[in-house]
């Protein structure tokens, strides 16, 4: 393995509508860029001009091409000053159609790549034409390198083709006011894929600051929200956020890092989370949506949930597990979370015992279910095909109502034979589907959940690595729009959570019940305290109907699916 270390940064600044000023920015930045000595810069998304148009004809006459002055300006700036630079613009191709693309340049002035955009939000998809192939992954000096911008990180699936099809650093340019980027959609692409991720965002008005105030009026939306909100930062693969701009001043942030720390796809416990994909089961991810339907979608308005943490497992954890069970349905829950209440290493250490007390924690639950509702958490279990299998459960009056086996292998649970698919159950408040730790890291597992129109996912867990509760599970509850609760065995890692879809969700249309806070696709989180035993919240399974962020941009039926080859190659 290389062990080469080089060094990254991130060039965050106001880009306005006068293009050749726009330049002028372009190239004091990375000049500012150049004075930290680094071999890559990334910069901004549409660097040329605000993402807003008057009509198709400003859109192309306000686009560069790739021979013009602005780009071979860039070039040239990238040759004399020694650097990699990654820079976005829309570009005007040949044939007349107008690209989102970021475009990678050497220090010799070269064109490297030149990878458009797979997915837009909004108005972009009246003006600018989606990627028609994969993006490229590009051999370089300081490593291999992947591009994408924007909406394609707020969804799992461009950043991971690009990581399997080798990438060591993703480089993401961003224009984006929502706040949840950078402290979500951002740093979640580089733990869940193993890689870094250096991306670039812009702070200033991203709306020409002449029409600010009309359009905030007419919109319903605070102009601080129409600011980029910045925070361009750096992130190494176990997910910690190396260096982070702040959210409203033009910034450059620089990192040293190695990218062949990139190619070790390992957790903590040996599990290769690349090798231990299940691609024969993601067919679906890359198949048309226009062909897919949803079953019927059945969730109810709301329904009172609830999360509890036992705090010790075992027996003991078991009866202070069925007093706390008894308080929520007691309280009106009608689904409740219980952390796994056995660890992973004892389950292996006796697995016969591990699965005799396993009944006794379904009966157990089941009792507590007897005057309605349902209890979820994970156990090893004795399946009907004489297979043993670690499994998520959802527990009535009347026993299991649902059995999830692990689907994917893992080393801490390699006693665990893999499970044939998931699945999900109707209950009388919603479609809820239960789901294991070592399942849940992979993004393709709550994609699927989604497609098949799951609207409440729960997830006992025994967490490995710090990044699942600070930004994984709750990544797949925000980009699949899934109601979420995740009870977490007590650990210094973090605590338990449950996230609650809001009913106002569509950018730029009516809300009735909150104002716009910044959020793009988050939803509403609550998080257990240390030491807190029981989260009360409610959830909304219904709206899981909606996942529209906005016009034209559905987060699971606008999947770049063509483009998917690489997560369902077998």
């Amino acid at each position: 393995m290389n062990n080469k270390t080089i060094r990254v940064a991130a060039a965050q600044f106001h880009v306005g509508t006068d293009v050749d000023k726009n330049l002028g920015t372009v190239l004091r930045m990375l000049d500012r860029a150049a004075e930290v000595h680094p071999d890559l810069v990334v910069l901004p998304e549409f660097c040329n001009h605000l993402s807003w148009y008057d009509d198709q004809a400003h859109c192309a006459a306000v686009s560069v091409t790739l021979d013009g002055p602005f780009l071979q300006a860039v070039a040239e700036k990238a040759r004399s000053l020694q650097i990699h630079v990654v820079i976005n613009c829309t570009v005007l191709r040949e044939d007349g159609t107008v690209t989102g693309s970021s475009l990678l340049y050497s220090p010799e002035g070269e064109l490297l790549a030149d990878n458009t955009k797979q997915i837009y939000i909004g108005h972009e998809n009246d003006f600018l034409e989606p990627a028609h192939e994969p993006g490229p992954v590009v051999e370089t000096p300081l490593g291999r390198i992947g591009l994408y911008a924007c909406m394609d990180g707020v969804i799992n699936e461009p950043p991971r083709t690009l990581a399997l099809r080798g990438a060591q650093i993703l480089c993401n340019s961003y224009n984006s006011f929502a706040s949840d980027e950078g402290s979500l959609h951002v740093p979640v692409r580089a733990p869940e894929n193993h890689v870094f991720i250096v991306a670039a965002n812009k702070v200033g008005p991203l709306v020409p600051e002449e029409i600010l105030v009309p359009v905030s009026e007419a919109t319903g939306i605070p102009q601080k929200f129409l600011h980029g909100a910045g925070e361009s930062q750096i992130v190494a693969p176990d997910g910690e956020v190396l260096v982070c701009a702040s959210m409203d001043q033009e910034e450059v942030v620089f990192a040293d890092i190695e990218p062949a720390q990139a190619d070790n796809k390992l957790r903590s416990d040996g599990t290769d989370i690349f090798a231990s994909r299940r691609p024969e089961l993601y067919a679906a991810i890359g198949q048309d949506p226009a062909a897919q339907l949803y079953p019927k979608w059945c969730g109810a308005e709301s329904v009172a949930a609830a999360v509890v943490d036992p705090k010790v497992g075992g027996r003991d954890g078991l009866r202070e597990a069925v007093a706390l069970v008894r308080k929520a349905l007691a309280g009106g829950a009608q689904l409740v979370a219980v952390p796994p209440l056995l660890n992973a290493e004892s389950i292996a250490a006796d697995l016969p015992a591990a699965l005799d007390f396993a009944g006794e924690v379904v009966e157990s639950l089941r009792q507590c279910c007897d005057d309605g509702g349902y209890v979820s958490t994970a156990l090893p279990m004795r399946c009907d095909d004489g297979q043993s299998r670690y499994c998520a459960v959802v527990i009535g009056a009347g026993g299991v109502a649902l059995s999830q086996g692990q689907v994917h292998r893992s080393a801490r649970f390699a006693w665990s034979a893999p499970a044939a698919g998931f699945v999900s159950v109707e209950l009388p408040f919603g479609r809820v589907a239960a789901v294991t730790s070592d399942d849940s890291i992979y993004p393709e597992s709550f994609r699927l959940l989604a497609m098949a129109g799951v609207d409440t996912a729960v997830v006992p867990l025994e967490p490995l690595e710090a990044w699942e509760l600070r930004t994984g599970l709750l990544e797949r509850s925000a980009e699949n729009r899934i109601n979420l609760l995740a009870a977490a065995i007590d650990s210094p890692l973090g605590q338990g959570f449950a996230t609650s879809l809001q009913r106002d969700f569509t950018v730029l249309t009516p809300w009735e019940e909150r104002p716009f806070d910044g959020l793009l696709s988050q939803p509403e989180l609550h998080r257990m305290e240390s030491g807190q035993q029981y989260l009360a919240v409610t959830l909304f399974p219904a709206v899981a109907e909606n996942k529209e962020v906005s016009r034209n941009t559905d987060l699971v039926t606008n999947r770049p699916w063509k483009l998917c080859g690489a997560i369902t190659a077998i």
